[in-house]
């Protein structure tokens, strides 16, 4: 029997039941209506309100395509390999400086920050992927306006970290010549007792 080859290929995410549910509405409705343009919220929040009144009967079948997908996921996980890059992904960073300022937001991350909870909300059995996703079609479909208000609050946040990044640099520079001063003091220190030691 040949030898199974190994994939560095990463897997696709396995899907759960509710996230087929909403695919296949997607479907259905991309058939009925293939020239209306979809609201992406709006159409979540129909899922969500038609999931919730669905008996467990007439969600079985999704749960079980779930499960099929979970037995894919798990089968292509065990012929996995991770890529040199992935390894690289997966070594653990250099510890960071808790005096460090906070990094800025991006608009979008400020965005993401306030609609995350309406989207959990509307939407309960959504992955952390499924919620990036639907964050990422609201912002898309957002309101020029809106996106205004967003970039202005983080302009104002990029701002604040340049502040903040110029005064730790300067602290960390004082720092470091203290910290100079005081070793080569230590030094001069060590030399004239090594000194006095060579006249005993």
């Amino acid at each position: 029997m040949p030898k199974q080859v190994k994939s560095d290929v990463k897997p696709r995410g396995r899907m759960t039941a509710y996230a087929f549910f909403v695919q296949i509405c997607r479907e259905e409705h991309k058939k009925k209506h293939p020239d209306e343009h979809v609201v992406f919220a709006e159409f979540s929040k129909k899922c969500a309100e038609r999931w919730k009144s669905m008996s467990d009967k007439e969600k079985k079948r999704f749960h079980e395509l779930a499960d099929k997908d979970k037995q894919r996921y798990e089968t292509e996980m065990k012929d996995y390999t991770p890529s040199e890059n992935d390894k690289r992904r997966g070594k653990k960073r250099k510890m960071k400086d808790p005096n460090a300022p906070k990094r800025p937001l991006t608009a979008f991350f400020l965005f993401s920050n306030v609609e995350r909870s309406k989207v959990k909300e509307i939407n309960p059995e959504y992955t952390a992927g499924d919620t990036s996703k639907e964050l990422g079609r609201r912002w898309s479909e957002a309101d020029p306006s809106v996106k205004s208000k967003y970039q202005e609050l983080a302009d104002k946040d990029k701002a604040r970290y340049d502040r903040e990044m110029s005064e730790y640099k300067l602290k960390g520079k004082f720092t470091s010549a203290a910290q100079r001063a005081k070793e080569e003091e230590e030094a001069e220190l060590d030399d004239d007792e090594e000194e006095e030691d060579d006249v005993e």
